[in-house]
């Protein structure tokens, strides 16, 4: 597979690059592959499409690297972990976030269907006589009784208890469950649906424990059927943050991967509901610390600007007269992505690729220019060269804005949004 890309090979060519003048690329566009239910289990914003995992693979292939090991530094709901097994390659991979590598892990496990089916009767029986006990701090319970009514909360304390009196700790098998909970659990809140930050909805009907549960655990079970996924390679999966990250024992070939973007989610904020149900944390706030992207850091300005690269500079301090907070923002996440560059190069083998997707924003009339900026950082973390291809993203062209509340819109009152995003694949 080969389409038209833009290749650097020094940083002067990145830092006068206008990525924004490439022609979009057909190739990395679309694809006739039908995406599996299995990728649908779980609600989690900015998934890229799977078909991007199975292009890279191609691209690899073309350019005479074989990939035995997959990784992916931000591995989010397990999209890249999951086509890894389905087409029969070692995964590994991390993401600070808890609840998406439960996610991940639910979602590229092997199962038997019909010990599913025992293991959810078995909760449904259980979940009559199953204890309400939370043992949450009170700083947990308040906040979660703040999204549900009473008797929506014993529900769910019954159930996730009966979960865990069902299904034998550390399996595939509980971890399935859990992931099902999981889902559940802000259609059954007064959550604002769609909504990407936290907001209530006085108006809502929440739907019914049981009947959501069973819904959804149906869902995955079919989605297991139509996968049938082998269990011939391993699948490793941590929480930790890609700065933290053990190198693992064996060589990755190449790195499939997709950054968040600056201030675009604060994540730990959209998964409170499951952080907190799940005991990952008694105060979600905690998950903040050390995501890419969170508005929540403290950055000595004027020290560390110091360290940023070209681009950088550029972005950030066209950025400070407009929007100072912003400016600091961006700042810091340029900072961290110019250590996940470093990260990412010591991590592969020598020859092997690393792709990224990724997309610009714009901040007060300013264009943040991610993809060049993390182009100029893998140069300078050593790959000795990025080329550049720009995708569109076919539900963003019709609705390029979001409105107040974080929800895509195709008012221009919003703030606007690109329809279009990059694949960088540096070479080492």
């Amino acid at each position: 597979m080969r389409a038209e890309y833009l290749e650097l090979c020094t940083i002067p060519e990145c830092v006068r690059a206008d990525f924004s003048n490439l022609a979009p690329s057909d190739a990395w566009g679309s694809s006739v592959e039908k995406e599996l239910k299995l990728h649908r289990i779980h609600a989690y914003p900015a998934k890229f499409p799977a078909f991007i995992t199975s292009k890279a693979l191609e691209f690899a292939k073309s350019d005479g690297i074989k990939v035995k090991t997959l990784g992916d530094v931000f591995c989010g709901c397990g999209t890249v972990a999951f086509e890894a097994r389905r087409n029969g390659i070692r995964f590994w991979g991390c993401d600070l976030s808890p609840v998406a590598t439960l996610i991940a892990s639910a979602k590229s496990s092997h199962y038997q269907s019909a010990r599913l089916e025992r293991y959810y009767d078995s909760i449904v029986d259980n979940w009559r006589f199953a204890s309400t006990r939370t043992n949450f701090k009170r700083i947990t319970s308040e906040r979660l009784k703040y999204w549900y009514p009473e008797h929506t909360f014993r529900s769910l304390a019954r159930l996730r208890n009966a979960i865990c009196d069902v299904t034998p700790p550390h399996t595939q098998y509980r971890t399935f469950f859990l992931c099902a909970f999981s889902n559940i659990l802000k259609p059954t809140s007064r959550w604002l649906t769609k909504s990407i930050k936290p907001q209530l909805d006085p108006k809502k009907k929440p739907s019914g424990v049981l009947t959501a549960f069973h819904n959804q655990v149906d869902l995955m079970i079919n989605a297991v059927r139509e996968t049938k996924l082998s269990n011939k390679r391993p699948v490793e999966i941590m929480t930790s943050s890609v700065f933290d990250v053990q190198r693992p024992r064996f060589n990755i070939d190449m790195i499939v991967t997709s950054p968040p973007y600056v201030t675009s989610y604060e994540y730990a904020d959209l998964h409170q509901l499951s952080s907190l149900w799940l005991g990952y944390a008694s105060d979600y706030r905690e998950l903040r610390e050390g995501s890419i992207g969170s508005t929540q850091h403290e950055l000595d300005f004027n020290r560390e600007t110091k360290r940023l690269n070209s681009v950088g500079s550029r972005v950030v301090f066209g950025l400070f007269d407009r929007d100072r907070a912003i400016a600091k923002s961006v700042a810091k996440y340029f900072l961290d992505m110019q250590v996940v560059s470093q990260k990412c190069f010591e991590l592969l083998r020598d020859s092997g690729l690393a792709l990224f997707v990724i997309g610009n924003t714009e901040y007060s009339g300013i264009r943040v220019e991610n993809a060049a900026h993390l182009a100029e950082s893998l140069l300078r973390s050593g790959f000795s060269r990025v080329r550049v291809a720009k995708r569109r993203m076919s539900g963003k062209i019709l609705t390029p804005y979001r409105d107040s509340l974080g929800r895509f819109s195709g008012r221009r009152t919003g703030k606007h949004i690109y329809g279009e995003e990059f694949i960088l694949i540096a070479s080492k």
